[in-house]
Parts: C-alpha cells; structure tokens; sequence
C-alpha cells in the first residue's frame, strides 16, 4: 500500500519553504526590534508610552506604504487586465481589491479600538 497522501507535494515544495522561511524571518525580525526597544527604553512600561507616543509616525508611515501598495496595485492591474481580457479575470481582480480593502480596513479599526 502506498502512503504517498502522508506526503502533500505542496508541503515539501520549495515555494512552501521560501515562504516559510520569509515568514520566520519577518517574525524574528518584528520580535528583535520589540526586544531591542525594550533594552534601549529600559522596561516594557517604557516601552509602550514610546510606542503610544509615536502611534502619529506610525499611522503616517502605514498611510505611505498603503499608498505605495495602491500605486503597484493600479500598475500590476493595468498589466493583468491587457493581459486577461475575460470577464473572469475581472471577477476574480475586483474579488481580490475587496479582500484587501476590507483586511485593511479591520486591521485600522482594531488599531483604533485598541488606542
């Protein structure tokens, strides 16, 4: 008997890798700044009136990076649309445009909850 379905292609696949190793990457990352302000305020208390004291910069540099996310947005969407020219593909885009309006949209309301 063969047990191959214990063994998902996918799973051991090298794009699955790549982006599991992004991922940790970007983890370790996000936990190694959080540690270093930590040690360079001094507490966690220190920590977090930097971080309330900062939010502005922040919500500043999230508005950057969402405008520069629209401008690629528009440009790979100009690209795919001459490419594609059924009315699926346009389906699927405009899903797509929903899906990340809304997840950015939860993401800046949970931000403003929490604050």
């Amino acid at each position: 008997m063969s047990a191959t379905w214990l063994r998902p292609r996918w799973l051991f696949s090298r794009r699955a890798a790549k982006a599991l190793l992004w991922t940790v990457a970007i983890a370790a990352a996000a936990v190694g700044a959080n540690v270093a302000g930590i040690y360079l305020v001094g507490s966690v208390a220190g920590w977090e009136r930097w971080l309330a004291a900062a939010a502005g910069y922040f919500l500043l540099w999230r508005l950057c990076l969402y405008g520069a996310t629209a401008y690629g947005w528009l440009w790979m969407r100009r690209r795919l649309l001459a490419r594609e020219t059924d009315a699926q593909a346009r389906r699927r885009l405009v899903r797509s445009e929903i899906a990340g309006a809304v997840a950015i949209v939860a993401l800046e309301a949970s931000l403003l909850l929490q604050g």
